[in-house]
């Protein structure tokens, strides 16, 4: 059945390949973007789509549409970008939710929120379940978006109980892919770029902190199964990755892919960077029955092709 669906943030990174991902499945879908950090040249392939349709609008505003799916994926997801306008940043998640939140109450909507690992701060549990509190500083540089996405979990769950509204949401964990911000601040991407331009690759920390990638067509895929779980299935549900690499084994497996001569030298650890980012997904495999497909190696030709194209472009 074709279904109207709204991608908030859609001409995003990840926006832009969800919006591919369901538009293949037949399905008409709006998608809306401030273009804050998403970018048009994302979906300029999808103009041309008849079921296609782009709008330019801030989710802090309100928004009247008729639709019957939200995705909520509107938010700056990088510290640099987020850390840009802090406040911003911040309404963007709880303004932003609750405008979300509240055109699915009006048009009877289910809507599902992209949330984030950063929820669990820098995590005091290894690897992180979803049962998990979290260990966040609620007054550091990064509070803005690890607070915010913890509102606005906080608000879906309210509207959940309060209003009955059908609600999903999901925790991302790192993820890459084509069409990530080549200026982002993000370890795969800035890794990328410096690689392909000769620079030095740096590392912020003694590269032994770990993260686990997530590959973007895995990512998007496991976010539609769970928006099509039933209504008695909310989350949250960790998406990610579990297969964990240090920042400098990254860092060395980027530099040979590439076949860079650039060197690796090593920075102060930013404020609040957490030490270990690690998915459990047992949840995912036994009600999705999800897990990723693509191996880092495997998608970073992809990603590492694209931002071929983009530096040498």
């Amino acid at each position: 059945m074709t279904k109207k669906i709204l991608v908030t943030g859609g001409a995003g990174f990840l926006g832009s390949h969800l919006c591919e991902l369901l538009l293949a499945s037949g399905h008409e879908v709006l998608c809306v973007d401030n273009y804050f950090t998403g970018n048009k040249g994302n979906i300029l392939p999808l103009l041309e789509n008849p079921r296609f349709e782009l709008m330019r609008h801030d989710v802090t505003f309100p928004l009247y549409v008729e639709v019957d799916e939200i995705y909520n994926l509107a938010c700056p997801a990088s510290p640099i970008h987020y850390q840009h306008d802090p406040v911003q940043t911040t309404k963007t998640s709880v303004h932003g939710a609750i405008n979300m939140l509240g055109l699915a109450k009006r048009v009877g909507a289910k809507i599902l929120q992209a949330s984030t690992s950063e929820v669990y701060g820098d995590p005091s549990v290894h690897p992180q379940t979803e049962d998990y509190w979290g260990n966040v500083n609620p007054i550091g540089i990064r509070s803005c978006y690890d607070e915010g996405k913890r509102c606005a979990e906080t608000l879906f769950f309210d509207y959940h109980r309060q209003h009955d509204l059908r609600i999903k949401v999901m925790r991302i964990f790192n993820t890459y892919g084509p069409r990530m911000h080549p200026d982002d601040g993000r370890v795969v991407s800035n890794f990328i770029v410096q690689a392909l331009k000769g620079e030095n690759i740096t590392i912020y920390g003694d590269g032994s902190q770990t993260r686990s990638f997530c590959y973007v067509d895995d990512l998007v895929r496991g976010m539609v199964l769970l928006m099509n779980t039933a209504d008695d299935v909310t989350g949250p549900i960790n998406i990610g990755n579990p297969n964990e690499f240090t920042i400098l084994q990254l860092a060395e497996t980027v530099k040979e892919m590439v076949g860079s001569s650039s060197e690796i030298i090593l920075q102060d650890l930013p404020s609040d960077d957490p030490k270990q980012r690690q998915p459990n997904i047992d949840v995912a495999k036994s009600v999705l029955n999800w897990e990723p497909t693509i191996e880092l190696e495997q998608g970073l030709v992809k990603t590492i092709d694209y931002f071929r194209q983009v530096v040498e472009g």
